[in-house]
């Protein structure tokens, strides 16, 4: 399940992709306009300043912006920088495996067997959907346009 999180974080690179190009924005700004907790939202920019997704400038006109075109940023990066692996067992994962104590042979285990299939289809969708893409689906959803048939 996303978390809460990672649902602030999507919101506000949303913010920050549609003003792409036009200067940094002030959290206040972007906290107002979609409604997200402030000092929540400041860890949140944070770790994904941190992690090369955003920047920032200090002073005045200072703010956050994308640190990169919202076309070069995976839906899945933003996810895993606030989230951590995206696997929804940790013995699936590609970057925190741990195995199970009580599995008695992975090869075997049918639950691994699915679960691999589940983090393989999720991490397919969402590394392959950038900001971009994302943003392009709420503009056809916008305008009334159906968004199931768009394909990456």
């Amino acid at each position: 399940m996303l978390s809460q999180k990672s649902k602030y974080g999507l919101k506000a690179i949303a913010v920050l992709a549609r003003e792409y190009g036009n200067g940094p924005i002030l959290i206040s700004d972007i906290a107002r306009r979609e409604n997200i907790p402030r000092k929540f939202l400041e860890l949140i920019l944070l770790e994904l300043k941190n992690e090369g997704i955003l920047q920032s400038k200090k002073g005045k006109g200072g703010g956050y912006f994308l640190g990169r075109p919202a076309n070069l940023v995976s839906v899945g990066h933003v996810i895993r920088t606030l989230d951590g692996p995206i696997a929804p067992l940790p013995c699936v994962s590609k970057t925190a495996y741990m195995r199970c104590r009580e599995c008695g042979d992975e090869r075997t285990c049918g639950i691994r067997i699915v679960m691999q299939e589940v983090r393989d289809a999720t991490a397919k969708i969402l590394d392959s959907t950038s900001v971009a893409d994302m943003l392009h689906r709420v503009d056809l959803a916008a305008a009334g346009k159906d968004t199931q048939g768009f394909f990456i």
